[in-house]
């Protein structure tokens, strides 16, 4: 008979990351099972600090997922929830409603397959002609498009703040986790770059920029990688030039967006994001080199097989990252009335994206489990979206492992 003995937990689920996802993972493993402790570890002095407040703000439809995905059934959900939790706590957020245009020919059959999905997620769309088009935007021009009336925008950092207070859970901030020792027979034990070491019985992975390392850490094999990609973005010095929300036809081989225009909370028009590789996982700029980071995204064959394979697109991204230029003609193909000078930068984003061995990018959330541990592996946009549903998706799977210890 093998002898247990006893431990003192500090917490019996420890959460690893103070995102918005791994906020709602505490504020929802609280509401399910009240008297149930919770930690969560940040790296950060406060909340939100990388993808969460780092991003366009947008309450996403779920128009663009793949139906019956977690992305297609999670931003769905999430963005009605996500509407109600502002309204009820008082955050900032409207409903603004999206339009996505197409401007070339050969955009049109993806704009018709973009209502097909929209139907198929329970999303109500109009089509339009490109006359109607000037009812929501004058200045906006294209062939056709959709109206998506369920898009909006919020405050998300105040979203996670918010999580934070009501989910009762103890927040460590400051407290970047170094080591894991996890032990089946006993719980796991993290230590902090600050010498603390906090113990508890299941282990919630929440990590974002690192959560590939942290599953890595605690002696899982994710069998992904995260390869980070920055977002740069420009502001609108003439923000009456957009009423709403714009956005292309997305180029479905890619999990990225493409160059939209989006109406803040705060009234000013963000322009962007394009993608390009980023030299460190919070490398906001150029000049964030980490060679550590880089080296490890290198070693990865699914970093050279994802480059391979999309090179073409890449050098596209790039060029507009280097040449303003560039850049507002890729904005002038919505809006002909843009100047460069109407494009200020904007603080940039950085977002963690999974990529598998054989270079796939992984397109949906991904969420998987180790031997007392629960990671979220892939929880990149429409991740703020649909953040409540995500959240009680990882709680129901750390309850269910703590209730069989």
């Amino acid at each position: 008979m093998v002898q247990v003995r006893e431990v003192a937990y500090d917490c019996d689920v420890l959460v690893v990351g103070g995102g918005i996802v791994g906020l709602s993972t505490a504020y929802a493993i609280t509401r399910a099972a009240p008297g149930t402790r919770v930690t969560v570890l940040e790296k950060e002095p406060g909340p939100a600090r990388h993808q969460t407040g780092r991003n366009s703000g947008v309450i996403h439809s779920g128009i663009y997922y793949r139906p019956g995905s977690l992305k297609a059934r999670y931003a769905v959900r999430g963005a009605a929830e996500m509407v109600k939790f502002c309204a009820e706590y008082g955050i900032a957020h409207a409903v603004t409603g999206k339009l996505i245009v197409a401007t070339e020919r050969s955009e049109l059959p993806r704009l018709h397959a973009l209502v097909q999905r929209g139907r198929e997620n329970g999303i109500p769309v109009r089509e339009l002609g490109a006359a109607q088009i000037a009812e929501y935007e004058p200045e906006v021009r294209g062939l056709a498009a959709i109206h998506v009336g369920t898009t909006g925008v919020a405050d998300f950092a105040g979203v996670a703040r918010q999580l934070a207070e009501a989910s009762g859970a103890e927040i460590r901030y400051g407290a970047r986790a170094v080591r894991v020792d996890r032990r089946p027979e006993l719980g796991v034990a993290v230590r902090t770059a600050g010498g603390d070491i906090v113990r508890g019985r299941v282990l919630v992975n929440c990590a974002g920029l690192y959560c590939d390392e942290v599953a890595r850490l605690t002696g899982d094999e994710p069998e992904v990688r995260i390869v980070p990609f920055r977002g740069e973005y420009y502001e609108l010095a003439r923000p009456a030039l957009v009423r709403g929300l714009v956005y292309p036809v997305p180029d479905p081989a890619f999990p990225f967006l493409g160059v939209h225009l989006t109406r803040g909370i705060d009234g000013g028009v963000h322009v962007g994001p394009n993608a390009v590789p980023a030299l460190a996982r919070e490398g906001y700029g150029w000049g964030v080199v980490r060679p550590r980071e880089v080296a490890g995204t290198l070693a990865w064959p699914g970093a050279w097989a994802m480059a391979r394979q999309h090179w073409r697109y890449g050098a596209g991204e790039f060029w507009r990252s280097v040449s303003k230029p560039a850049f507002t003609d890729a904005v002038r193909r919505l809006l002909p009335a843009v100047q460069p000078d109407d494009l200020v930068r904007a603080a940039p984003g950085v977002r963690a994206q999974a990529v598998l061995r054989d270079g796939t990018l992984v397109d949906d959330f991904l969420i998987r489990e180790g031997a007392r541990a629960v990671h979220v592996l892939n929880a990149p946009s429409p991740a703020a979206t649909a953040s409540l549903p995500i959240g009680r998706s990882v709680a129901r799977r750390a309850l269910a492992v703590l209730g069989s210890l």
